[in-house]
């Protein structure tokens, strides 16, 4: 059971790509742009999503004037960090070595503990064939990555010299691509409909020059493309071609089972799959794009601003001359903003935010708890004597939370602090690319033993936290902030139905992991105590019976 349950690439990643095609015009954005030179966009664009993941960058590049055809560079840290940019001779150097007309580009967080080079993206599988020499990208999680797994070991011949879904995907393209001489990009994607479950937002260069950007049927993750002229750029969020010059009116969201394919320079956007229905994740306008970005015809700050008043509307509190809205930098300033501004009471930056711890969530192992206590500053001039309405995108693990609402009382000194979550509780697991893979690891399932929440039940988290009360988000007004049909959204993590048949395997997989997990915390507890907790003749008495050794 553990073993199916323990999906190890649980990612919440980045992807970029770029193509100056040989036809359609100069571009307008970069008339002086030379071939060799499209490559170079690629760091600047990673950039503008590095909030999707901090652990390692990466890229591909293709050119035909190189005695290595397709070659790719990664490297550990953020995108600065791993592209030397504040080195520019080294830099410069480095890119002199990529130059060419197409590339992709990758920024990875990872769950899974590995943070050496060789699990950063792209991966690159090389060949004495052009067109099977490849290197993908991609953002999001496929949830039977174990049967895929086990369905490639069958064959004893095989092996997989690194246990992830990224793994998988590369021999699932190798054995397309061994099936006749030349395949042509678009059966690639057709293969992965009908084998993956999960997300999927990818980005393919081969060594032919020839290039792909999909996005999974169901549209869990975003992925934005936009074309001037000869320059053709994609990537995971708007925010990345908007500041690379396009228009917003030129930069189009990918439909879910498009793709994009460039082959023999010519462009075209297909349909390769069908798409019965939309599962965009929700989270995206929460917490996890950049403000600046639009996803699927939705502008994430508008998301965001709406989710505050919603907030607003609900408020309980009284309010008066000392009372505050502060925000829980930087993903919740558009949300308090928006609070704020319906309750008619200040909205001040109570706490000032690190520019260099990175993103909580988005830090693996046990550096969370120490980095949440470095990440904000309390302001006692601002906070000192106040109701503080302290707004917080989500609580997934509380560990954040639980270190910042210690610290504000510490250095603070409100009289009061109201925690108030623009989102709905997290009360299930993420198989499909953020870093919530069980339900042990969350806050909520803890207090809600049903999808209701009561004044009692938020009491007790509030207590837990130690805050003076707390409030989520009801999902109709989460819904209705986003402003996209409620049968469009994934909405897994806060309801525990999933759009895919692995998604709900999983999830009453880790149930009963969960429920035996309980049951194993209790015979401890019993263990222990002077009298015990449970009948001695009752199943719950036997370490054995619980799976504990």
């Amino acid at each position: 059971m553990r073993e199916l349950l323990d999906t190890k690439p649980r990612e919440e990643c980045g992807v970029v790509a770029v193509y100056l095609l040989p036809n359609g015009g100069v571009s307008t954005l970069f008339p002086s742009l030379g071939v060799p030179a499209a490559t170079r966009l690629i760091p600047r664009m990673l950039l503008d999503v590095q909030n999707r993941g901090q652990l390692a960058a990466g890229m591909s590049t293709y050119s035909p004037d190189r005695g290595q055809l397709l070659l790719t560079y990664k490297a550990v840290g953020t995108v600065s960090e791993a592209f030397g940019l504040n080195n520019p001779e080294g830099a410069e150097r480095l890119m002199r070595s990529l130059d060419g007309p197409a590339g992709i580009g990758h920024v990875r967080y990872a769950t899974c503990g590995q943070e050496d080079c060789s699990f950063a993206q792209p991966f690159e599988r090389p060949h004495i064939k052009r067109h099977k020499w490849f290197s993908f990208a991609f953002n999001g999680q496929l949830a039977n990555y174990k049967q895929l797994e086990a369905e490639i070991l069958t064959d004893p011949n095989n092996y997989l010299a690194r246990h992830t879904d990224t793994e998988v995907i590369l021999h699932c393209i190798s054995y397309v691509l061994s099936k006749v001489d030349r395949v042509p990009l678009k059966s690639i994607a057709e293969e992965f409909a009908n084998r993956f479950d999960g997300a999927y937002s990818l980005v393919y260069l081969d060594a032919a020059g020839r290039m792909m950007v999909i996005r999974d049927p169901l549209g869990f993750k975003p992925l934005c493309y936009a074309c001037d002229g000869n320059l053709f750029a994609a990537a995971s969020e708007s925010v990345a071609l908007l500041n690379l010059g396009f228009s917003p009116d030129s930069i189009f969201s990918l439909e879910p089972g498009c793709g994009i394919f460039i082959e023999d320079g010519a462009f075209s956007v297909e349909r390769y799959a069908p798409s019965p229905r939309r599962a965009h994740c929700f989270f995206e306008w929460v917490y996890f794009s950049n403000v600046a970005s639009t996803l699927d015809g939705r502008s994430v700050y508008l998301a965001r601003k709406a989710l505050g008043e919603e907030l607003a509307q609900l408020e309980t509190v009284p309010t008066d001359k000392d009372t505050i809205v502060v925000p829980v930098p930087d993903t919740s300033k558009a949300a308090a903003d928006g609070m704020a501004y319906k309750l008619g009471v200040p909205c001040l930056e109570g706490l000032i935010r690190n520019r260099y711890t990175g993103r909580t969530f988005i830090e693996g192992g046990n550096r969370r708890k120490l980095k949440a206590q470095m990440k904000y500053t309390p302001l006692r001039e601002v906070l000192e004597g106040k109701r503080v309405l302290l707004v917080e995108d989500s609580i997934v693990r509380s560990t954040t939370m639980r270190a910042l609402l210690q610290k504000i009382r510490e250095v603070g000194r409100p009289k009061e602090i109201h925690v108030r979550v623009a989102s709905p509780p997290i009360i299930a697991p993420c198989f499909y690319g953020i870093d919530m893979s069980t339900i042990s690891e969350l806050f909520a399932p803890r207090f809600l033993q049903t999808p209701e929440m009561t004044e009692e039940i938020a009491a007790a988290m509030a207590k837990d936290l130690g805050a003076d009360s707390l409030r989520y988000l009801p999902i109709e007004c989460l819904i209705r902030a986003i402003g996209l049909p409620p049968e469009d959204l994934c909405q897994a993590c806060i309801t525990g139905q999933y759009p895919t048949p692995w998604g709900q395997k999983l999830y009453q997989l880790a149930l009963k992991e969960s429920c035996l997990a309980g049951e194993a915390r209790i015979v401890e507890r019993a263990l222990a105590a002077t009298e015990p907790l449970v009948a001695p003749d009752s199943p719950l008495a036997t370490r054995e019976v619980c799976g504990g050794k």
